[in-house]
Order: structure tokens, then C-alpha cells, then sequence
């Protein structure tokens, strides 16, 4: 089996590592509530409280008891919000080189760095879930452990774009820029290839929005995250419908400098059997094919020992064709002849 769990005091460092971060989002999204400023400004000998959130001020009221209670509790809550983010980040930069000792560090960095701006703006997991290879860091993380190097390592990050979700975003958090100003805020080296859906950087790291093809393809428009003219237009590929319409996990990672990272992903079961279908599709290369067959065999495993609670007889499968359901036990069949921990 290609899945090793964590020592005792790996998983301690985890939990530690999990709690600090839990704290940073919470103080993060504090600040969010309370983003802007708050102050007095004088308009004809009176003076007025203005709220100031990005470019717009809005008045409210004239100077007062009331009017100076709520600046002060506003300016008590902002204070008190970024002490608690910034304590928590300070906290979080002391344990990432313990972090590296212990050999927790697993995701790429820029995978990572992609992964807390999505989570910024609020994308991650509402309109965007990982897929592919990156996909194992966040089971690894769900099962406390970590998958062979050779099974889990890659130079790209898929992001899977449920359209669904589009009306829902909010302008306020996605950037004016779209996913191509975002991810060159990360890097600067990024830049749109020729076909629409992928970014490369540098060094030659592939970013690609993909998405499942529509009911009416030839009726709908081109699925892009927001409006924004000339941003990526996600690539439409058959089968991923599966993966948009099942559940979704979540786990905190860490990347290679021992900091962490969020990941919203499809549920492994999922995963596992959709990777399995890719694995015999004809107009996939061998050596993806062989390659997509053990991260099957691997991933279903993974649930099938060490995380009892996801069942591949739960009716929360029933996205997937029954077909293909039915296939489950192939993969804890060959999992279990793979023999035990390495």
C-alpha cells in the first residue's frame, strides 16, 4: 500500500498546526466584517460618522452618544480581530520550520499560494474544487498520513469550476483582474497560454480551469469564474459532471515551507472511481493511464482503511453512473493485494 500514517508526534504537530490556523481565518474573516475605516468628517460646523469600505463613504448620522458608541465598538472590533490574526500568523511562521524538521511539508509552495488567494476571495469551494493529483495532499491530510512521493508529486494544480455557482460571487471579493490577475498576484511570471484555459509560469507550473461539458453545449456561453474580458474560459471535458454534482471534503495542508493551506476537493470516493474510468478511457495516454489506475487503487484504499465513516455502498454516491458504482470493490480488492504500510 502506498500510504504511510503519521508518527505520534507528527499528528500532535498537525492538530496544533490545524487549531492556530483555525484561529488566523477566524480573526481574518473578522476583519472582513469590519473591513474600512470609520470617521468623523465636518460638513457645514457639524460633525458626521463616516463608513469608509473601499471607494465609497456612507454616512451614519450626525455626531452623537450613539453615533460615537458605535465608532468606538467598531474600532474595539477591528483591533481586536487583527490582534487575534496576527498572534495566530506569528504563531503559525514559528511552527513551519518544526514543521520542515518533521517532514510535514508535502504540497508546493505555489500550489499553496494559489490555494490561500482562492480562499481569499472566496472562491475556494464554493465555485472552485481541486481535482487531480493535487487532490491527494487534502485525503492524505483527511487520513493522517502521507501517500508514496511518486504517487502524489506534479507540476500542475486543476481547478474545477462549477458554473452553478457563478451568480453567486460576490464583486466585492472576486478580483477586478479575474483568475488571471489573481493567479499574477502570486506570481508575475504567470501568463495565459493560446488555448483559454491554462496559465503557465516560469517555471513551467500549469494552472488549468476545467469544467464538465453543459447539458445544451452548443447553446452555452464559454464558463468563465466571473465577467471579466479576456480571463480564463474553462475547458470543457466529459465526465467531470460527476465530480461537480457529488459532495466535497476539506483538510488543511502543508506546503514545503511548513506552512499550511486550505483545500476544498471532491469527495475521494469520487475520486477513486472517476480515476478509475479515466484510467481505461482510449484517447488517454498509456502512461497517464497507468498512472490514474494506482492513484485509483490508492485513493480507495485510503478510504477503505482508513476512513471507515465514507462507504462506497452510502447512497451519496448516486452522482455517479451505477455502473460505475458497482466497480468499487475492484479497488478494494487490489488494494488489499497490494499488502501492508510501508
Amino acid at each position: 500500500m502506498n500510504f504511510r500514517p503519521l508518527r505520534l508526534d507528527q499528528s500532535r504537530q498537525v492538530a496544533d498546526l490545524g487549531q492556530v490556523y483555525a484561529t488566523m481565518i477566524d480573526g481574518r474573516d473578522r476583519l472582513a466584517h469590519h473591513r474600512g475605516t470609520m470617521r468623523w468628517k465636518t460638513i457645514k460646523g457639524r460633525d458626521y460618522l463616516y463608513r469608509r469600505s473601499g471607494v465609497k463613504d456612507v454616512s451614519l448620522g450626525p455626531r452623537s452618544a450613539d453615533t460615537e458608541k458605535t465608532k468606538a465598538a467598531f474600532d474595539e472590533a477591528k483591533a481586536d480581530a487583527r490582534a487575534i490574526h496576527d498572534a495566530a500568523r506569528r504563531r503559525i511562521e514559528e511552527m513551519a520550520p518544526v514543521n520542515r524538521a518533521m517532514g510535514l511539508g508535502r504540497l508546493p509552495v505555489i500550489a499553496a499560494r494559489i490555494l490561500r488567494k482562492l480562499d481569499d476571495a472566496g472562491l475556494l469551494g464554493s465555485s472552485v474544487c481541486i481535482v487531480g493529483t493535487n487532490a491527494l495532499h487534502c485525503y492524505e491530510a483527511m487520513a493522517g498520513g502521507h501517500f508514496a512521493t511518486e504517487l502524489a508529486s506534479t507540476e500542475d494544480i486543476d481547478l474545477l469550476f462549477d458554473s452553478r455557482a457563478h451568480m453567486q460571487i460576490a464583486s466585492d471579493t472576486f478580483p477586478a483582474a479575474g483568475l488571471v490577475g489573481m493567479l499574477q498576484s502570486v506570481d508575475r511570471s504567470f501568463r495565459k497560454l493560446a488555448n483559454g484555459f491554462r496559465m503557465a509560469n516560469r517555471d513551467n507550473y500549469l494552472v488549468d480551469l476545467i469544467a464538465p461539458v453543459p447539458k445544451d453545449a452548443a447553446r452555452s456561453p464559454p464558463q468563465r469564474v466571473g465577467d471579466v474580458e479576456g480571463d480564463l474560459v474553462a475547458v470543457e471535458i466529459r465526465g467531470l459532471e460527476w465530480l461537480v454534482n457529488g459532495p466535497k471534503v476539506s483538510a488543511v495542508v502543508v506546503d514545503m515551507r511548513g506552512l499550511p493551506a486550505p483545500m476544498v476537493c471532491v469527495d475521494p470516493r469520487y475520486f477513486a472511481l472517476h480515476k478509475l474510468w479515466v484510467s481505461e478511457t482510449d484517447d488517454r495516454e498509456a502512461a497517464r493511464r497507468r498512472r490514474d489506475r494506482a492513484q485509483a487503487v490508492a485513493v480507495g484504499n485510503l478510504v477503505t482503511t482508513h476512513l471507515p465513516s465514507l462507504r462506497f455502498d452510502d447512497r451519496s454516491l448516486e452522482a455517479l453512473p451505477k455502473a460505475l458504482r458497482d466497480r468499487a470493490g475492484e479497488l478494494a480488492g487490489e488494494a488489499s493485494a497490494e499488502g501492508a504500510d510501508w
